[in-house]
């Protein structure tokens, strides 16, 4: 895709969140509304009601923000996996299931992407600790302000990463992961 048209898209998705928010969309619906409303993934329009409960961190729970979960869910629309491993036996399939998600293709270094983008951006990827100045007020402006600036900036990402190539985004070195490899996983 053209550097002008990835640029218009990405931008077109921010607006769009950006409406979202101010039409009362949650944080998660407001990205994967925006994103699946403005990249094509052939998907439903109403598939956005599927980030409903992950909006203030999973249903005010402010555990993952919502605006990185509807990412990801976004993002998933196009990068993630259409089909399991076939195989004779269970060793067999699982193996391929680590491969397909760690190595080959590597589909984790797609979605490692997102959580490693925020924290760097925002400090935390968890609501409680993104909206901590707020809890006793939580419905004031600033509040909307900080939360409606992640959104779009998200938004921005998630169509970013769903209009780059699958192969160009799997190369790329994980970020800060929970596994005991740096860049390169072990072999399956």
């Amino acid at each position: 895709m053209m550097a002008k048209t990835l640029q218009a898209t990405i931008d077109a998705a921010k607006q769009r969140a950006r409406d979202n928010f101010s039409s009362g969309y949650n944080c998660a619906e407001c990205v994967v509304e925006a994103v699946l409303g403005t990249v094509d993934t052939g998907l439903p329009p109403n598939i956005w009601k599927l980030a409903t409960g992950f909006g203030g961190g999973i249903g005010l729970y402010g555990d993952t923000c919502g605006a990185l979960a509807g990412a990801v869910v976004s993002v998933s629309a196009i990068h993630g996996r259409e089909a399991l491993p076939e195989g004779e036996d269970r060793r067999t399939r699982i193996a391929g299931s680590r491969r397909q998600l760690y190595v080959d293709p590597g589909l984790y270094r797609i979605f490692n992407r997102v959580p490693n983008w925020f924290a760097d951006r925002y400090g935390h990827t968890l609501c409680r600790e993104l909206t901590a100045r707020w809890h006793a007020d939580w419905l004031c402006r600033e509040h909307a302000l900080f939360c409606r600036e992640i959104i779009n900036e998200t938004a921005g990402l998630a169509a970013e990463l769903m209009l780059r190539s699958a192969d160009t985004l799997r190369s790329l070195p994980f970020g800060s992961t929970v596994e005991q490899f740096e860049k390169t996983p072990p072999d399956s």
